[in-house]
């Protein structure tokens, strides 16, 4: 075990962070980079790091993300500096050799792609949560959302590949105008207990 976080970074990436629905300013390649080298640490299962992201910067990457968006995630990801495509590779298992040399894990995930599905999904979602505390981390505001058409933007952004798209996050600096009052959250003794 290390160091606990100190407050004003546990308050940072978790008790005062917020989803933000509205952004500005710019977010550089270098700085999408250093969110990258930082998420790709964290643990998934067999280190498979199945996510594949896809960071939506440019004007014409917006238009071709546009007609996937539902119409109450249009304007905020639209307007957002980056927009980050969350997926995962159904075939990560691929990767293995590389990613978990020391055991012959790919042999556990060969065989139909549907017997991958579980754990593609799963450890991607991870990863996709990540992202967040990343970016977080790095002094970013996020906004993640599921309002989009997935077969729309994998037919735009993942045509000819395994990867699935999961969910979208919007990054940059956060307008607390767009905030909602903070929803509650279930006490301990609702949501967990001990054994």
């Amino acid at each position: 075990m290390t160091d606990v976080l100190s407050d004003a970074a546990l308050d940072q990436l978790f008790r005062t962070a917020r989803t933000y629905n509205g952004f500005s300013g710019e977010i550089d390649e270098a700085t999408l980079r250093r969110l990258y080298d930082l998420l790709k640490f964290a643990p998934t299962s067999a280190n498979s790091s199945p996510a594949r992201f896809v960071f939506v910067k440019s004007p014409e990457g917006k238009a071709r993300l546009a007609p996937a968006l539902s119409e109450g995630n249009y304007e905020k990801t639209m307007s957002a500096p980056v927009t980050v495509i969350v997926g995962h590779d159904e075939d990560f298992h691929e990767k293995l050799p590389f990613l978990f040399p020391h055991a012959d894990a790919k042999s556990w995930f060969d065989g139909p792609r549907e017997n991958r599905r579980d754990t593609a999904f799963r450890n991607g979602s991870l990863q996709g949560a990540y992202l967040i505390l990343a970016a977080r981390a790095l002094g970013l505001d996020t906004g993640a959302m599921s309002g989009f058409d997935s077969a729309k933007v994998d037919a735009e952004f993942f045509a000819g590949t395994t990867t699935k798209s999961n969910f979208l996050i919007n990054l940059g600096i956060g307008d607390p105008a767009s905030l909602y009052p903070r929803s509650p959250r279930l006490p301990f003794d609702e949501a967990a207990r001990i054994v």
